[in-house]
Protein backbone atom coordinates (compact mmCIF):
# COMPACT_ATOMS: atom_id res chain seq x y z
CA UNK A 1 0.00 0.00 0.00
CA UNK A 2 2.99 2.59 1.07
CA UNK A 3 4.45 2.31 -2.72
CA UNK A 4 1.44 3.06 -4.52
CA UNK A 5 0.75 5.84 -2.10
CA UNK A 6 4.29 6.92 -2.61
CA UNK A 7 3.30 6.42 -6.76
CA UNK A 8 0.70 9.10 -6.26
CA UNK A 9 2.74 11.10 -4.54
CA UNK A 10 5.13 11.05 -7.09
CA UNK A 11 2.58 11.66 -9.91
CA UNK A 12 1.05 14.67 -8.55
CA UNK A 13 4.57 16.87 -8.65
CA UNK A 14 4.01 16.57 -11.90
CA UNK A 15 2.38 19.84 -13.53
CA UNK A 16 -0.86 19.87 -14.12
CA UNK A 17 -0.88 20.74 -17.70
CA UNK A 18 1.79 17.16 -17.93
CA UNK A 19 -0.72 15.02 -16.34
CA UNK A 20 -2.80 16.58 -18.74
CA UNK A 21 -0.89 15.65 -21.72
CA UNK A 22 -0.61 12.35 -20.71
CA UNK A 23 -4.21 11.75 -19.88
CA UNK A 24 -5.34 13.65 -23.23
CA UNK A 25 -2.72 11.57 -25.52
CA UNK A 26 -4.30 8.05 -23.77
CA UNK A 27 -7.41 9.03 -24.42
CA UNK A 28 -6.34 10.30 -28.22
CA UNK A 29 -4.72 7.05 -28.99
CA UNK A 30 -8.07 4.63 -27.28
CA UNK A 31 -9.83 6.79 -29.41
CA UNK A 32 -8.10 6.75 -33.30
CA UNK A 33 -7.53 2.74 -32.57
CA UNK A 34 -10.80 1.79 -30.89
CA UNK A 35 -13.50 4.29 -32.50
CA UNK A 36 -11.94 5.43 -35.74
CA UNK A 37 -12.35 2.93 -38.12
CA UNK A 38 -13.78 2.19 -41.57
CA UNK A 39 -17.02 0.27 -41.47
CA UNK A 40 -17.09 -3.59 -42.16
CA UNK A 41 -19.42 -4.28 -45.46
CA UNK A 42 -21.18 -7.45 -45.68
CA UNK A 43 -22.42 -8.55 -49.01
CA UNK A 44 -21.66 -11.40 -51.15
CA UNK A 45 -19.81 -10.64 -54.10
CA UNK A 46 -21.84 -9.14 -57.23
CA UNK A 47 -23.71 -6.05 -58.80
CA UNK A 48 -25.42 -4.87 -55.62
CA UNK A 49 -21.80 -5.02 -54.21
CA UNK A 50 -20.32 -3.45 -57.26
CA UNK A 51 -23.06 -0.62 -57.21
CA UNK A 52 -22.40 0.54 -53.46
CA UNK A 53 -18.25 0.49 -53.76
CA UNK A 54 -18.80 2.45 -57.13
CA UNK A 55 -21.25 4.74 -55.69
CA UNK A 56 -21.66 5.36 -52.19
CA UNK A 57 -18.20 6.79 -51.33
CA UNK A 58 -18.99 7.17 -47.46
CA UNK A 59 -18.41 3.31 -47.62
CA UNK A 60 -14.84 3.89 -48.41
CA UNK A 61 -14.44 6.38 -45.43
CA UNK A 62 -13.28 6.30 -41.66
CA UNK A 63 -16.31 6.78 -39.72
CA UNK A 64 -15.16 9.59 -37.01
CA UNK A 65 -17.57 9.64 -34.29
CA UNK A 66 -18.23 12.44 -32.36
CA UNK A 67 -15.04 12.81 -29.24
CA UNK A 68 -16.88 13.51 -26.65
CA UNK A 69 -19.46 11.16 -26.89
CA UNK A 70 -18.60 7.96 -28.75
CA UNK A 71 -19.57 5.73 -26.03
CA UNK A 72 -22.64 3.53 -27.17
CA UNK A 73 -25.42 4.65 -24.61
CA UNK A 74 -23.96 8.10 -25.40
CA UNK A 75 -24.26 8.11 -28.94
CA UNK A 76 -27.91 6.82 -28.12
CA UNK A 77 -28.90 9.32 -25.85
CA UNK A 78 -27.06 12.40 -27.33
CA UNK A 79 -28.00 12.33 -30.52
CA UNK A 80 -31.79 12.01 -29.11
CA UNK A 81 -31.50 15.04 -27.40
CA UNK A 82 -29.40 17.13 -30.15
CA UNK A 83 -31.72 16.22 -32.63
CA UNK A 84 -35.11 16.85 -30.47
CA UNK A 85 -33.67 20.38 -29.27
CA UNK A 86 -31.86 21.48 -32.70
CA UNK A 87 -34.22 20.29 -35.32
CA UNK A 88 -37.62 22.32 -35.42
CA UNK A 89 -41.02 20.20 -36.40
CA UNK A 90 -42.12 19.39 -39.96
CA UNK A 91 -45.16 20.68 -41.59
CA UNK A 92 -46.34 17.66 -43.20
CA UNK A 93 -49.48 16.98 -45.69
CA UNK A 94 -51.14 14.52 -43.66
CA UNK A 95 -53.65 11.58 -44.86
CA UNK A 96 -55.65 9.25 -42.78
CA UNK A 97 -55.66 6.06 -44.38
CA UNK A 98 -58.64 3.82 -43.39
CA UNK A 99 -57.54 0.19 -43.47
CA UNK A 100 -59.87 -3.16 -44.28
CA UNK A 101 -60.48 -4.04 -40.33
CA UNK A 102 -61.77 -0.75 -39.96
CA UNK A 103 -58.36 1.07 -38.57
CA UNK A 104 -56.54 3.64 -39.53
CA UNK A 105 -53.31 4.93 -39.54
CA UNK A 106 -51.56 8.31 -40.28
CA UNK A 107 -49.72 9.34 -43.68
CA UNK A 108 -47.62 12.55 -43.57
CA UNK A 109 -46.46 13.40 -46.46
CA UNK A 110 -43.71 15.77 -47.50
CA UNK A 111 -42.98 16.78 -51.45
CA UNK A 112 -42.33 20.47 -51.21
CA UNK A 113 -39.99 21.17 -53.86
CA UNK A 114 -40.13 17.62 -55.78
CA UNK A 115 -40.88 16.92 -59.15
CA UNK A 116 -44.68 15.62 -59.13
CA UNK A 117 -43.91 12.16 -60.89
CA UNK A 118 -40.59 12.00 -58.80
CA UNK A 119 -39.95 8.64 -57.25
CA UNK A 120 -41.72 8.43 -53.55
CA UNK A 121 -39.81 6.98 -50.00
CA UNK A 122 -42.00 5.22 -47.25
CA UNK A 123 -40.43 5.81 -43.23
CA UNK A 124 -40.97 3.67 -41.05
CA UNK A 125 -40.41 4.89 -37.40
CA UNK A 126 -38.83 2.84 -34.28
CA UNK A 127 -41.05 1.20 -31.80
CA UNK A 128 -43.03 4.16 -30.46
CA UNK A 129 -41.82 6.74 -32.90
CA UNK A 130 -43.59 8.93 -35.30
CA UNK A 131 -43.58 11.66 -38.30
CA UNK A 132 -41.69 14.01 -35.57
CA UNK A 133 -39.33 11.89 -33.97
CA UNK A 134 -35.98 13.42 -33.99
CA UNK A 135 -34.24 10.55 -36.45
CA UNK A 136 -37.02 10.78 -38.67
CA UNK A 137 -37.12 14.34 -39.51
CA UNK A 138 -33.39 13.63 -39.89
CA UNK A 139 -34.32 11.14 -42.76
CA UNK A 140 -36.77 13.15 -44.23
CA UNK A 141 -35.50 16.42 -44.16
CA UNK A 142 -32.14 14.73 -46.11
CA UNK A 143 -34.79 13.02 -48.46
CA UNK A 144 -36.05 16.30 -49.48
CA UNK A 145 -33.19 17.46 -50.01
CA UNK A 146 -32.25 15.05 -53.28
CA UNK A 147 -35.79 15.37 -54.27
CA UNK A 148 -37.09 12.28 -53.21
CA UNK A 149 -41.01 12.87 -52.29
CA UNK A 150 -42.02 11.35 -48.62
CA UNK A 151 -44.49 9.93 -47.14
CA UNK A 152 -44.10 8.82 -43.18
CA UNK A 153 -46.27 5.46 -42.09
CA UNK A 154 -47.12 6.38 -38.58
CA UNK A 155 -48.38 3.11 -36.76
CA UNK A 156 -51.89 2.93 -35.69
CA UNK A 157 -52.28 5.20 -32.47
CA UNK A 158 -49.29 7.19 -32.95
CA UNK A 159 -48.78 10.29 -34.65
CA UNK A 160 -51.60 11.69 -32.86
CA UNK A 161 -54.37 9.71 -34.03
CA UNK A 162 -56.93 8.28 -31.85
CA UNK A 163 -57.08 3.93 -32.14
CA UNK A 164 -60.65 2.74 -33.85
CA UNK A 165 -60.06 -1.21 -33.20
CA UNK A 166 -58.32 -2.76 -30.18
CA UNK A 167 -55.59 -3.88 -32.72
CA UNK A 168 -52.40 -1.90 -32.40
CA UNK A 169 -49.40 -2.96 -34.08
CA UNK A 170 -46.33 -5.12 -33.74
CA UNK A 171 -43.12 -6.25 -35.57
CA UNK A 172 -44.21 -9.70 -37.53
CA UNK A 173 -47.05 -8.31 -38.85
CA UNK A 174 -47.08 -6.17 -42.06
CA UNK A 175 -50.22 -6.34 -43.11
CA UNK A 176 -50.55 -2.51 -42.31
CA UNK A 177 -47.07 -1.95 -44.40
CA UNK A 178 -49.07 -3.72 -47.51
CA UNK A 179 -52.17 -1.76 -47.18
CA UNK A 180 -49.63 1.63 -47.30
CA UNK A 181 -47.71 0.29 -50.11
CA UNK A 182 -50.99 -0.60 -51.83
CA UNK A 183 -52.29 2.75 -51.64
CA UNK A 184 -49.71 4.81 -52.53
CA UNK A 185 -48.51 2.91 -55.53
CA UNK A 186 -52.38 3.32 -56.59
CA UNK A 187 -52.13 7.16 -56.08
CA UNK A 188 -48.61 6.73 -57.69
CA UNK A 189 -49.04 4.56 -60.83
CA UNK A 190 -45.78 3.97 -62.10
CA UNK A 191 -43.91 6.32 -59.55
CA UNK A 192 -40.66 4.30 -58.63
CA UNK A 193 -40.88 3.66 -54.70
CA UNK A 194 -38.54 2.88 -51.83
CA UNK A 195 -38.51 2.43 -48.24
CA UNK A 196 -36.54 2.86 -45.44
CA UNK A 197 -37.32 1.65 -41.93
CA UNK A 198 -35.49 2.42 -38.73
CA UNK A 199 -35.11 -0.13 -35.23
CA UNK A 200 -38.34 -1.91 -35.39
CA UNK A 201 -39.19 -0.36 -38.66
CA UNK A 202 -36.35 -1.98 -40.26
CA UNK A 203 -38.38 -5.27 -38.44
CA UNK A 204 -41.45 -4.58 -40.00
CA UNK A 205 -39.75 -3.53 -43.51
CA UNK A 206 -37.90 -6.24 -43.65
CA UNK A 207 -40.60 -9.12 -43.05
CA UNK A 208 -42.78 -7.25 -45.72
CA UNK A 209 -40.03 -7.59 -48.30
CA UNK A 210 -39.12 -11.31 -47.14
CA UNK A 211 -42.82 -12.13 -47.50
CA UNK A 212 -43.06 -10.79 -51.07
CA UNK A 213 -40.49 -13.42 -52.31
CA UNK A 214 -42.46 -15.17 -54.11
CA UNK A 215 -43.90 -12.14 -56.38
CA UNK A 216 -43.04 -11.48 -59.43
CA UNK A 217 -43.43 -7.63 -59.28
CA UNK A 218 -41.69 -6.26 -56.57
CA UNK A 219 -43.66 -2.87 -54.93
CA UNK A 220 -41.01 -1.59 -53.47
CA UNK A 221 -37.29 -1.91 -55.44
CA UNK A 222 -35.26 -0.59 -53.21
CA UNK A 223 -35.11 -0.51 -49.36
CA UNK A 224 -32.48 0.74 -46.48
CA UNK A 225 -32.77 -0.37 -42.71
CA UNK A 226 -31.08 1.89 -39.92
CA UNK A 227 -30.48 0.38 -36.50
CA UNK A 228 -32.45 -2.99 -36.94
CA UNK A 229 -32.79 -5.71 -33.83
CA UNK A 230 -32.06 -8.42 -36.51
CA UNK A 231 -31.82 -11.13 -33.74
CA UNK A 232 -34.51 -10.03 -31.57
CA UNK A 233 -33.45 -12.67 -28.86
CA UNK A 234 -30.02 -11.45 -28.95
CA UNK A 235 -31.48 -8.20 -29.01
CA UNK A 236 -34.03 -8.13 -25.70
CA UNK A 237 -31.28 -9.70 -23.78
CA UNK A 238 -29.65 -6.99 -24.46
CA UNK A 239 -31.14 -4.11 -23.64
CA UNK A 240 -32.47 -5.99 -20.25
CA UNK A 241 -28.61 -6.05 -19.29
CA UNK A 242 -28.15 -3.45 -16.11
CA UNK A 243 -27.42 -0.53 -15.47
CA UNK A 244 -27.63 1.76 -18.76
CA UNK A 245 -29.34 -0.48 -21.22
CA UNK A 246 -32.13 -1.38 -18.30
CA UNK A 247 -32.85 2.29 -18.45
CA UNK A 248 -33.16 2.70 -22.08
CA UNK A 249 -35.38 -0.89 -21.81
CA UNK A 250 -37.67 1.01 -19.21
CA UNK A 251 -37.66 4.15 -21.00
CA UNK A 252 -39.40 2.28 -24.13
CA UNK A 253 -41.16 0.31 -21.95
CA UNK A 254 -42.80 3.51 -20.79
CA UNK A 255 -43.56 4.65 -24.15
CA UNK A 256 -45.40 1.43 -25.02
CA UNK A 257 -47.52 1.66 -21.86
CA UNK A 258 -49.06 5.18 -23.18
CA UNK A 259 -50.35 3.53 -25.86
CA UNK A 260 -51.93 1.38 -23.84
CA UNK A 261 -53.76 4.39 -22.08
CA UNK A 262 -54.82 5.63 -25.50
CA UNK A 263 -57.10 2.31 -25.96
CA UNK A 264 -58.77 3.50 -22.47
CA UNK A 265 -59.16 7.02 -23.52
CA UNK A 266 -60.46 6.49 -26.65
CA UNK A 267 -62.83 3.82 -25.20
CA UNK A 268 -61.85 0.77 -27.64
CA UNK A 269 -63.39 -2.74 -26.76
CA UNK A 270 -60.85 -4.42 -24.58
CA UNK A 271 -58.97 -8.29 -25.92
CA UNK A 272 -57.97 -11.05 -24.01
CA UNK A 273 -55.55 -8.38 -21.57
CA UNK A 274 -55.42 -6.98 -18.13
CA UNK A 275 -55.02 -3.28 -18.98
CA UNK A 276 -53.94 -3.08 -15.49
CA UNK A 277 -51.36 -5.88 -15.34
CA UNK A 278 -49.81 -4.53 -19.04
CA UNK A 279 -49.29 -1.04 -17.50
CA UNK A 280 -47.34 -2.38 -15.14
CA UNK A 281 -44.96 -3.57 -17.50
CA UNK A 282 -41.09 -2.27 -16.62
CA UNK A 283 -39.37 -3.44 -19.95
CA UNK A 284 -40.36 -4.78 -23.23
CA UNK A 285 -40.26 -8.41 -22.82
CA UNK A 286 -42.86 -7.94 -19.84
CA UNK A 287 -44.74 -5.47 -22.27
CA UNK A 288 -44.77 -8.36 -25.38
CA UNK A 289 -45.55 -11.43 -22.79
CA UNK A 290 -48.64 -9.40 -21.29
CA UNK A 291 -49.94 -7.82 -24.37
CA UNK A 292 -48.71 -7.62 -27.66
CA UNK A 293 -48.42 -11.95 -27.43
CA UNK A 294 -52.44 -12.01 -26.70
CA UNK A 295 -53.49 -9.46 -28.69
CA UNK A 296 -51.77 -11.22 -32.17
CA UNK A 297 -52.53 -14.72 -30.75
CA UNK A 298 -49.17 -16.20 -30.14
CA UNK A 299 -48.88 -18.85 -27.90
CA UNK A 300 -45.97 -16.90 -25.77
CA UNK A 301 -43.14 -14.44 -26.39
CA UNK A 302 -40.72 -16.64 -27.73
CA UNK A 303 -43.01 -17.14 -30.71
CA UNK A 304 -43.83 -13.88 -31.04
CA UNK A 305 -39.72 -13.25 -30.86
CA UNK A 306 -39.20 -16.07 -33.44
CA UNK A 307 -41.99 -14.53 -35.68
CA UNK A 308 -40.70 -11.08 -35.72
CA UNK A 309 -36.44 -12.05 -35.95
CA UNK A 310 -35.62 -11.11 -39.55
CA UNK A 311 -31.77 -12.35 -39.14
CA UNK A 312 -32.63 -15.99 -40.77
CA UNK A 313 -34.72 -14.68 -43.62
CA UNK A 314 -31.89 -12.61 -45.67
CA UNK A 315 -32.40 -15.46 -48.51
CA UNK A 316 -35.98 -14.68 -48.85
CA UNK A 317 -34.90 -10.42 -49.71
CA UNK A 318 -34.95 -10.14 -53.28
CA UNK A 319 -34.09 -6.39 -53.83
CA UNK A 320 -31.69 -4.08 -53.02
CA UNK A 321 -31.66 -3.35 -49.50
CA UNK A 322 -28.50 -1.53 -47.48
CA UNK A 323 -28.28 -2.01 -43.91
CA UNK A 324 -26.63 0.19 -41.69
CA UNK A 325 -25.47 -0.90 -38.19
CA UNK A 326 -23.19 -0.03 -34.97
CA UNK A 327 -20.64 -3.02 -33.39
CA UNK A 328 -22.03 -1.45 -30.28
CA UNK A 329 -25.60 -1.02 -30.55
CA UNK A 330 -26.84 -1.41 -27.23
CA UNK A 331 -30.86 -2.91 -28.70
CA UNK A 332 -28.51 -5.45 -30.85
CA UNK A 333 -24.91 -6.85 -29.96
CA UNK A 334 -22.30 -7.11 -32.64
CA UNK A 335 -21.75 -11.07 -32.55
CA UNK A 336 -26.48 -11.16 -33.33
CA UNK A 337 -25.77 -9.18 -36.97
CA UNK A 338 -25.76 -11.71 -39.72
CA UNK A 339 -22.60 -11.07 -41.34
CA UNK A 340 -22.44 -14.68 -42.64
CA UNK A 341 -25.75 -14.56 -44.37
CA UNK A 342 -25.17 -11.07 -45.88
CA UNK A 343 -21.59 -12.23 -47.01
CA UNK A 344 -23.92 -15.01 -48.96
CA UNK A 345 -26.89 -12.46 -50.11
CA UNK A 346 -26.33 -10.94 -53.55
CA UNK A 347 -29.41 -8.15 -52.26
CA UNK A 348 -28.55 -7.62 -48.66
CA UNK A 349 -25.68 -5.30 -47.39
CA UNK A 350 -24.55 -4.64 -44.00
CA UNK A 351 -22.28 -1.65 -42.77
CA UNK A 352 -21.09 -2.14 -39.74
CA UNK A 353 -19.49 0.87 -38.11
CA UNK A 354 -17.41 0.21 -34.54
CA UNK A 355 -18.91 2.79 -33.04
CA UNK A 356 -22.91 4.07 -33.46
CA UNK A 357 -24.85 3.26 -30.90
CA UNK A 358 -28.46 3.05 -31.66
CA UNK A 359 -29.94 5.23 -34.00
CA UNK A 360 -26.68 7.44 -32.95
CA UNK A 361 -24.10 7.46 -35.71
CA UNK A 362 -22.92 11.49 -34.44
CA UNK A 363 -19.81 12.66 -36.22
CA UNK A 364 -17.77 15.50 -35.91
CA UNK A 365 -16.65 17.81 -33.00
CA UNK A 366 -20.06 19.67 -33.34
CA UNK A 367 -22.93 17.29 -34.78
CA UNK A 368 -25.97 18.39 -36.41
CA UNK A 369 -23.90 21.29 -37.71
CA UNK A 370 -23.36 19.29 -40.89
CA UNK A 371 -25.40 15.92 -41.87
CA UNK A 372 -24.96 13.50 -39.85
CA UNK A 373 -23.20 10.04 -40.61
CA UNK A 374 -26.57 8.00 -41.08
CA UNK A 375 -27.92 11.10 -43.30
CA UNK A 376 -24.94 11.22 -45.17
CA UNK A 377 -25.09 7.47 -46.13
CA UNK A 378 -29.04 7.68 -46.99
CA UNK A 379 -28.73 10.53 -49.07
CA UNK A 380 -25.35 8.94 -50.97
CA UNK A 381 -27.86 5.86 -51.86
CA UNK A 382 -30.58 7.18 -52.79
CA UNK A 383 -29.31 9.60 -55.18
CA UNK A 384 -27.10 6.79 -56.86
CA UNK A 385 -29.98 4.73 -56.83
CA UNK A 386 -31.93 7.79 -59.43
CA UNK A 387 -28.77 9.31 -60.45
CA UNK A 388 -25.34 8.29 -62.00
CA UNK A 389 -25.63 4.90 -60.77
CA UNK A 390 -29.04 4.24 -61.96
CA UNK A 391 -28.26 1.82 -65.20
CA UNK A 392 -26.56 -0.88 -63.15
CA UNK A 393 -28.92 -0.55 -60.36
CA UNK A 394 -31.54 -1.67 -62.85
CA UNK A 395 -29.68 -4.51 -63.93
CA UNK A 396 -29.25 -5.72 -60.09
CA UNK A 397 -33.22 -5.68 -60.20
CA UNK A 398 -33.13 -7.72 -64.00
CA UNK A 399 -31.97 -10.18 -61.89
CA UNK A 400 -35.39 -10.87 -59.77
Amino acid sequence: MDWILSSFDVLFDYPRWYLGAILGTGFFTYYLQHAVKQPMLACSNGKFKEFLLAHVPILQEKYWPTLWCFESRAQTVFASLLRSRLLPNIKYRREILKLADGGQVALDWLEDGCPPGGPIIIILPGLTGESQAEYVKCLVTSANRIKLRVVVFNNRGLGGISLKTPRTYCASKCDDMSEVVSHVRSLNPGIPLVAAGVSMGGLILGNYLASQHSMPDKPICAAMVISVPWNVFKGTESIEKPFLNLLLNRHLAGGLCKNIERLKRDQVPQGPWDVEEVLKSKTIREFDSSYTTKQFGYKDVESYYTEATIHDKLDKIEIPVLCLSAADDPFQPLEAIPVEEANKSKYVAIVITARGGHIGFLEGLLPLFQEEYMCRLFTQYFTSIFGEGSELFAEINKEN
